[in-house]
């Protein structure tokens, strides 16, 4: 088979992972899942080389969330997630490691419920999620809150701004700043 763009350094990226991210780039949610290493993606999908759960955990994220929905573009109501602009200028955390962990189980028992909720109900995740809209599965919910406190800790941020979305994009957005005028730093690991 021949590809018309083959992306070499997105397949070298993602070679040597046995999973990683991949997210949607058009729709009413961002949302992000695993991909098994021989799953060939296509343009429909964002593609990011990350294989840990930290990571996944801060793509998740209220926090990264309302910067995404505040950089990119949007096409009617949804969300039009332009990587360049909302993935590449987040400014991430400097956690300690237990802040780090404290993400990545957060994040994988979200994730693990998330995948035992779509699997025993035979649904997708916009599904999901709009049935989460509903007040259906409050104990998915209440492990996005618990994810969203976890990465409020990373920034050393009150946990009660965790789901604040404008106070989010207030402290990140300055944070964002600083980083552009060489006063922070950038570390997305």
């Amino acid at each position: 088979m021949k590809f018309w763009r083959p992306r070499p350094e997105m397949r070298k990226a993602i070679a040597s992972k046995s999973r990683y991210l991949v997210s949607t780039l058009t729709g009413k949610r961002l949302l992000f899942t695993w991909a098994d290493n021989d799953w060939c993606p296509s343009n429909a999908v964002g593609v990011f080389a990350f294989d840990d759960d930290y990571s996944i955990g801060i793509l998740t994220s209220t926090a990264f969330d309302a910067w995404v929905w505040n950089e990119s573009s949007t096409m009617k109501d949804d969300l039009r997630f332009t990587p360049s602009t909302a993935f590449e200028t987040y400014p991430w955390p400097s956690p300690t490691p237990d802040e780090r962990q404290a993400v990545a189980e957060a994040a994988r028992d979200l994730i693990n419920r998330r995948r035992e909720i779509s699997r025993n109900d035979q649904i997708g995740l916009t599904v999901l999620y709009n049935r989460v809209d509903e007040g259906a599965y409050s104990d998915l919910f209440k492990l996005h809150k618990r994810l969203d406190a976890a990465v409020a800790d990373c920034y050393h941020w009150p946990r009660k701004i965790a789901q604040d979305r404008f106070e989010l994009l207030q402290r990140i957005g300055k944070l964002n700043q600083q980083i552009g005028q060489g006063v922070g730093q950038y570390n997305p690991f």
